[in-house]
């Protein structure tokens, strides 16, 4: 396993310039590329192709926001057991762009129908950006020949191209890879992602794209995807708005040598979903990493909850909750907050036996202030830049833990100005 996050955590509170990318994979039968359509006043690259000659087995989860974007709708009705492209573009979210938007993409699809013989069905796309205007179709349409001609196959410094091409408010690229041993081979695991505002998926503005060559069933696949992103993708936050455009799209070329996995229980199923979980997990911290001004990352663990549910409806209550976010990027210790966060949710707590933690410093036990409690300790403690708020409410076995970072003038500054 490669995991750039706490490497990336180190150089970003440091105030270093991000460079480790890893030693990313090739993912065979795989090929990508991207280019500039001058969707931005600069010349980066901002569309990006990946492309199967042979085909791809691919599973989804998306935005359940009732106001997605056309491209989400057009993803959930392509076939799963051979996906020959993705499409990505940023600068236009394509949502909310009536039969405008729907019409871009099929004309775009037609582009690959007669010149790689895809399918309709078989490409899909993923546009980030601003809601409610106009797809650029014409401008997008305009590079497709030459995505197709800059097609190779995946390598360290092409990976970072993909990644930076579908960034917007991001400030580094975001990269992951595993590699896994099967008993004939090695599984190789690629994933990158974007998001660094309305973070806070429910399946940030959010992509996930993650790429294997293991020989695994679809249903395997599928089970993967959504036991895995549960306590990974659905467990960050930066400012608890969810995009109508968060999608974690997972593939498989099927060119590892492995014996195919078929059973979600068997060993070999169960050392790929590990690797898997890693990688996931490793690119959500990212995101929470690059939220949008983030100067900490926030660990929020809840434990002895009634049930997972409910863990998860408390951690996420504390870790979206502005004035906590904006406590920690004061470093104040104003731990009523995380109280009052733990009350307005549907558990049914008991004062009496919450337990709260900053750090390693107990704060409350009994109902009340622990009477081992420093305030100065804990304010020096909360100056630092990774900060955990551990909380065990005493009820039960149901445990959840999630990932935010400080709310400050700076997300303010950068969403204040975002469409200029």
């Amino acid at each position: 396993m490669t995991s750039l996050f706490q490497n990336l955590f180190q150089k970003k509170v440091s105030g270093g310039k991000i460079k480790d990318y890893s030693e990313m994979p090739t993912i065979e039968g795989m090929e990508i590329s991207a280019v500039s359509a001058g969707l931005y006043n600069s010349k980066r690259d901002d569309v990006c192709l990946f492309y199967f000659k042979d085909g791809a087995i691919f599973s989804g989860v998306y935005t359940k926001s009732s106001t997605r974007s056309v491209c989400i709708d057009w993803n959930i009705k392509a076939n799963k057991k051979n996906i020959k492209a993705l499409l990505v573009n940023t600068r236009n979210a394509n949502a909310f762009t009536g039969k405008q938007g729907l019409d871009s993409i099929i004309e775009l699809s037609k582009l690959f129908i007669s010149t790689r013989k895809i399918k309709e069905k078989e490409i899909l796309f993923a546009s980030t950006g601003v809601i409610g205007q106009p797809f650029p179709l014409q401008k997008i349409k305009s590079v497709v020949p030459e995505l197709i001609e800059k097609l190779k196959r995946p390598i360290k410094l092409s990976w970072i191209k993909q990644a930076l091409a579908i960034i917007t408010t991001d400030t580094f690229a975001k990269m992951s890879c595993a590699v896994v041993q099967s008993s004939s081979d090695f599984i190789n695991i690629a994933g990158i992602a974007k998001g660094a505002g309305m973070i806070a998926p429910n399946m940030a503005t959010m992509f996930g794209f993650i790429f294997t060559d293991v020989k695994i069933s679809q249903t395997v696949l599928n089970q993967m995807l959504k036991r895995n992103v549960e306590n990974t993708f659905n467990a960050i936050t930066v400012d608890s708005d969810t995009s109508t455009n968060d999608m974690v799209l997972l593939f498989s070329t099927q060119k590892a040598k492995n014996r195919e996995i078929k059973d979600i229980n068997s060993p070999a199923a169960k050392k790929f979903e590990k690797a898997l979980n890693e990688v996931m997990l490793d690119l959500a911290k990212q995101v929470v990493l690059d939220g949008e001004g983030a100067k900490k990352f926030i660990t929020v663990n809840v434990t002895g909850a009634s049930n997972n549910n409910s863990a998860k409806e408390v951690a996420m209550s504390i870790a979206n909750s502005p004035l906590v976010k904006t406590a920690a990027a004061g470093s104040d210790p104003n731990w009523g907050r995380i109280l009052m966060a733990i009350g307005k949710t549907n558990e049914k707590v008991k004062k009496e036996k919450i337990e709260i933690k900053i750090g390693d410093f107990l704060i409350t036990k009994y109902g009340m202030i622990a009477p081992s409690y420093n305030e100065e300790k804990v304010k020096n403690y909360m100056l630092g830049d990774n900060i955990l708020f551990d909380v065990n409410l005493n009820l039960g076995k149901g445990k959840f833990t999630a990932y935010t970072c400080d709310f400050n003038a700076e997300y303010i500054a950068i969403n204040a100005d975002y469409r200029s």
